[in-house]
């Protein structure tokens, strides 16, 4: 009786979960298949061409200069974003830790970005950083005129060369608050007798930090790369709504909406999605691993 009743349990178990499992087969997996075979065809124009082209697509957008500039937006939005959210979130977090009054309102308030589209911090930081002169300045160069500040004025996302990373200073803007919710948790779970005890040490209050609390907090470091940094490869809404398609702050993203729905190069637009699939997998893949491995340890 109890192994019918356990039988039962268990097929009722997959039958639960396979129309789950069958569409993540079609919609995610099916599509990626299907993705990658359009890659390696010559599909250009409003009608499918399957015919095979090997991996020319994928040698020829190497050999673009519009790709190498995209690669290089990528990682100066990358390491900006990414180290930008991570620093200010932490400050953040141990600002918010010292037991200030009024905390949860301070907590909301920096979490409050994260709640807004990229669409809407596009919108509001394209005006914050509006680089017109004259009359017609406004945002943070108006600012820096009333201060007398007007060394610090220039021409933000417009500037041809580092303007992705000013792009970037609205991602840093949105993400902080998330990245200042993961260090806030972590360091709410470090027991208060590991400081206590490296008071009695001799430990000051940055080498308490240094040897004790950054070093616990090195799984949460690890998750807030992980995931801000999968985002970063990603982005794409945020530069259209601060910039539009300007090719100094061109992305892959970008590049791939443009090859595939303007230009209908459906064969190079699909090797694009797929070289961003795998920089995503690279950068995930391996952090999963390792967190089923300390899983199966504990």
């Amino acid at each position: 009786m109890r192994k019918f009743i356990k039988d039962k349990d268990r097929i009722l178990s997959v039958v639960l979960v396979t129309p789950s499992i069958l569409a993540v087969l079609i919609f995610i997996y099916a599509f990626i298949g299907w993705t990658i075979r359009v890659s390696l065809s010559k599909w250009k124009g409003l009608n499918p061409d399957y015919a095979w082209n090997g991996l020319a697509n994928y040698i020829n957008l190497f050999s673009d200069p519009r790709f190498a500039v995209d690669i290089r937006n990528t990682i100066i939005f990358t390491s900006v974003f990414v180290v930008g959210s991570i620093l200010l979130g932490f400050f953040l977090a141990v600002l918010l830790d010292q037991g200030l009054k009024g905390e949860g309102f301070f907590r909301s308030l920096f979490l409050f970005p994260m709640a807004i589209s990229y669409i809407v911090t596009g919108v509001v930081w394209r005006w914050l950083m509006n680089p017109a002169t004259g009359s017609r300045t406004s945002g943070f160069n108006l600012l820096f005129s009333y201060l007398h500040l007007d060394f610090l004025q220039n021409s933000w996302h417009t500037t041809p060369t580092w303007g992705i990373a000013a792009v970037a200073l609205a991602a840093i803007w949105q993400m902080s608050g998330y990245t200042m919710a993961l260090y806030l948790a972590g360091l709410r779970a470090i027991p208060h007798e590991l400081r206590e005890a490296a008071q009695i040490d001799g430990a000051n209050e940055v080498q308490i930090y240094r040897y004790v609390v950054l070093p616990l907090l090195t799984p949460i470091t690890l998750s807030a790369l992980i995931i801000l940094g999968h985002m970063s490869l990603k982005v794409f809404d945020l530069i259209i709504a601060i910039a539009g398609k300007q090719l100094p702050l061109d992305v892959p993203a970008i590049y791939m909406w443009q090859t595939t729905f303007d230009g209908l190069f459906y064969g190079r637009g699909a090797a694009i999605s797929i070289l961003l699939l795998l920089s995503v997998a690279v950068l995930i893949i391996p952090y999963i691993i390792y967190t089923l491995r300390n899983e199966s340890f504990k």
